[in-house]
């Protein structure tokens, strides 16, 4: 969270960067680093309805959670 935060103050070449994306509103927990990959690589196939479903089941007021992890 602390690297999207610092891309949002300069480096504009990552996605946080560009996006300012540093609120959380949606996390898994995963025991294998290659598990959260492909999860990852899965979630980024979706729709973005289906998407906004997942987190509306997980944090229906979309609050952020940077202060949760």
């Amino acid at each position: 969270m602390n690297q999207h935060y610092e891309d949002c103050k300069g480096k504009k070449k990552t996605f946080a960067g560009r996006y300012f994306c540093y609120n959380l509103i949606y996390f898994e927990r995963h025991s294998y680093i290659n598990h959260a990959i492909e999860r990852e690589k899965e979630i980024k196939g979706w729709t973005r309805d289906k998407k906004v479903k997942l987190i509306d089941e997980y944090n229906p007021g979309w609050k952020f959670l940077n202060d949760d992890i």
